[in-house]
């Protein structure tokens, strides 16, 4: 869990303004330590905490059709950090389906190709897997990464204005 919250928070700090950070509530309380009812109107355009992972998903999908449907490629990236034991199957199948549209950092047990990280950060991963990382990857305590979700969050909010609505590709007219 460590390393998902460096993932998560340097795509959200490094990438918050052209990618699309989706942490289901669950998954944000764990990995940050954030209070049930927090952040719940003031979350910066690069990050999206639904109230559940259904809720994730379910926009992802959303998302991804309306992309497809239209034709859009250069649409903002997405990343799922999540969870993964109870929609194993439906993540698999949205990985699948929209290949290099959308990037899951996943918590818990997963089939599919994977790399491991333990608590000191060491990277296990098959060899196809294991070219995408570095032999280590930094750690950070629940703690730190509040601290650092809250700055990057007040740096955002002070850098950008927030776009209407969730979408992250322009509606047509």
């Amino acid at each position: 869990m460590s390393t998902a919250r460096v993932l998560a928070l340097t795509a959200l700090d490094v990438h918050g303004d052209d990618s699309l950070v989706v942490v289901p509530r669950p998954d944000a309380i764990t990995l940050f330590g954030l209070a049930e009812d927090e952040l719940l109107d003031d979350a910066p355009a690069g990050l999206f905490i639904p109230g559940n992972l259904d809720a994730a998903l379910a926009y992802l999908e959303t998302e991804l059709s309306i992309r497809e449907k239209e034709g859009t490629t250069h649409g903002r990236r997405l990343l799922l950090v999540a969870d993964c034991a109870q929609e194993a199957k439906r993540i698999t199948a949205l990985l699948a389906r929209h290949p290099g549209a959308v990037f899951a950092v996943l918590l818990g047990q997963w089939t599919g190709d994977q790399a491991t990280i333990d608590d000191e950060g060491r990277v296990e991963a098959p060899p196809a897997v294991a070219s995408n990382f570095p032999s280590h990857l930094p750690a950070m305590s629940r703690t730190e990464a509040r601290d650092r979700l809250l700055k990057v969050l007040a740096r955002h909010k002070d850098t950008q204005k927030p776009p209407p609505r969730r979408r992250s590709t322009p509606r047509r007219s």
